[in-house]
């Protein structure tokens, strides 16, 4: 909520100061996205659709912990910071320590859970069309490379980014790249039609909150350069695979 509604309260409200606001809506847009993720797991009949959500979470949740230890120092831990900051900074420590566990908790008793299946029953292909699992492959390579250069180079990659980052914004959006990629190239090899659902609709949240992020303080980004075209291509990628994949998850 702070991320995206109040992006200028940071140094208050959030566990670290993020600057500039457009860093910050961005950031809560993709927590939005997530939520959305999340909650459609959560709600899944079956643990193939619940798995989509589940390791996405978990890679970013282990990600974002390792760049909290690493970057303590600037994290609203001191007496002098506001009051609301250190719950926050607390809250987030408390989440970021339990949910990677709960995660991996989760799949080991789902997986131990589930009996074996019949030597009969042949594992299905793929199912989502040819077209659109090559687009959600490219979307995932780019998400994870570009993402996983800046979580180890976040100064040197930061400079193709569409606006400026600091080390920890860079590597915090790097965990959010490397997250949407493992979603991407997860759903890609689904089976069954409907278990795409839950990472469909992330990306058309993604997509839809990152533009009204664009539309505040999209004067933040550097046009018409390279970085900031690559940006919105890459975003308008996003939300024709995940509107095509969300239209065919509704097919009987």
């Amino acid at each position: 909520m702070t991320l995206f509604v109040f992006p200028l309260r940071t140094a208050e409200w959030f566990a670290w100061t993020v600057n500039p606001p457009m860093t910050a809506v961005f950031l809560g847009a993709a927590y939005w996205s997530a939520a959305g993720l999340e909650v459609a797991g959560a709600r899944s009949a079956s643990w193939e659709s619940a798995r989509l959500a589940v390791w996405p979470v978990f890679v970013f949740k282990a990600l974002t912990l390792g760049i909290t230890l690493l970057h303590l120092d600037r994290f609203h831990l001191s007496p002098g910071t506001a009051t609301l900051a250190q719950v926050a900074t607390w809250a987030w420590l408390a989440i970021y320590a339990i949910v990677p566990v709960a995660m991996l908790l989760i799949s080991w008793m789902q997986i131990r859970s589930r009996p074996p299946a019949p030597r009969s029953v042949i594992a299905g292909w793929p199912v989502l069309p040819p077209a659109l699992r090559l687009l959600l492959l490219g979307i995932a390579g780019i998400l994870l490379l570009y993402g996983d250069a800046l979580l180890a180079a976040p100064i040197p990659a930061a400079t193709w980014w569409p606006w400026p980052l600091s080390e920890l914004t860079a590597r915090a959006v790097g965990a959010w790249l490397v997250g949407l990629g493992w979603a991407a190239a997860q759903g890609q090899m689904s089976g069954d039609l409907r278990t795409v659902r839950p990472v469909a609709l992330t990306s058309v949240a993604f997509v839809i909150l990152q533009a009204l992020a664009l539309l505040r303080h999209g004067d933040a980004l550097a046009w018409p350069s390279v970085p900031a075209i690559g940006f919105v291509t890459v975003l308008l990628a996003i939300g024709v695979a995940g509107g095509w994949a969300l239209a065919l998850s509704f097919r009987r």
